[in-house]
């Protein structure tokens, strides 16, 4: 039997997770059975939803078991296949959990088709991440020709894409960034019209002068103080859809006022439309859409994106626990394995 790597909750957190909250471990990895296929893990693709599933509030999807392998998505190398679509050798996207292998079943992996990207976009812009973006926009967005759309974490994977999908429909693009690196990288590489950096002490008053006419449309992955400068802001027949609320993600800031009366009081007077979403409500109807829209894009380079790569599984907890503070630079991967071995 192989031996594998994975690293499980050891415990839950309260407040911002801690390495103490993971732990590395090895396990006899099972042989495949009629049906199953083993993987090597090459890419993990670390996420801001997995601190929700470290959490044991209730949710839309279950939480992770004290002991159990961490959630999350994976670009693999087949190695032994006992499916008949399926062959060793062949790069696949898996939801195997933070480990260097796996056994699944083959009805639970799909193949990897980037359009002559790299692989490592089927789990970023051309994966979750991406569609999340696509989807929201979409459908909830939907920008117009001229009007204005915002974006926070616009250097991120989601982030980055709704500025560019909102530029591909006419409309200008606003995005919230922090620090003068990304910022840079959003106005001059990404093509943002303006961008504004939310540490700045004068945050609220520069969004609003990068928004003379107001916003849109806002897509909502953050939450706190970005949210409490964007809302004076919201014209008429607004639209926000919300994908994440990061800031709110290890507890309530004890500084925290109660922002829901402002928040209703705008949404009645000028007819806002606020819709949270998980993209995967959308994979029925838009998915295919999204891969032969946005997937050329991406390997032709007219859509940009920026990978952040860490390398070892046992890296992992830190890359994460530094991503719920904005310390990576794009979308975060962990490089698990390079390959046949």
């Amino acid at each position: 039997m192989t031996t594998a790597q994975q690293i499980v909750l050891a415990s839950r957190p309260s407040g911002s997770p801690t390495s103490e909250n993971f732990r590395l471990e090895d396990r006899q990895l099972p042989e495949a059975q009629e049906g199953e296929v083993t993987l090597r893990v090459l890419y993990l693709s670390l996420d801001p939803y997995m601190r929700g599933r470290m959490s044991d509030a209730k949710s839309y999807a279950a939480p992770v078991a004290i002991d159990g392998v961490m959630e999350g998505e994976t670009v693999c190398e087949v190695t032994r296949s006992r499916h008949q679509d399926f062959k060793p050798g062949e790069i696949v996207r898996a939801r195997t959990g933070w480990c260097t292998d796996a056994v699944l079943k083959g009805e639970s992996i799909q193949h990897v088709d980037t359009h002559g990207a790299p692989v490592t976009t089927a789990i970023g812009v051309l994966g979750m991440p991406g569609f999340t973006a696509y989807s929201g926009m979409k459908v909830i967005g939907q920008p117009k020709k001229g009007e204005t759309v915002v974006v926070a974490a616009a250097s991120g994977p989601v982030g980055s894409l709704v500025g560019q999908i909102a530029k591909l429909a006419g409309a200008r693009a606003v995005g919230i960034a922090g620090g003068q690196e990304k910022c840079a990288y959003v106005r001059d590489e990404l093509g943002f019209d303006a961008v504004v950096d939310h540490r700045s002490k004068g945050f609220a008053s520069d969004l609003a002068n990068a928004c003379p006419d107001g916003i849109d449309v806002y897509f909502e992955n953050v939450g706190g103080p970005v949210w409490d400068a964007v809302l004076p802001l919201m014209n008429l027949y607004g639209r926000v859809p919300v994908c994440g609320l990061i800031a709110n993600y290890n507890g309530a800031s004890s500084s925290d006022h109660d922002k829901l009366p402002a928040t209703m009081s705008a949404v009645l007077r000028r007819s806002l439309l606020m819709r949270g979403f998980i993209n995967t409500e959308f994979v029925k109807e838009h998915y295919t859409a999204f891969r032969q829209e946005i997937g050329p894009l991406v390997a032709s380079g007219k859509i940009k994106y920026r990978e952040d790569i860490v390398d070892g599984l046992e890296n992992a907890p830190d890359a994460f626990i530094g991503m719920l503070s904005g310390k990576n630079f794009g979308k975060l991967l962990v490089r698990v394995s390079s390959g046949s071995r």
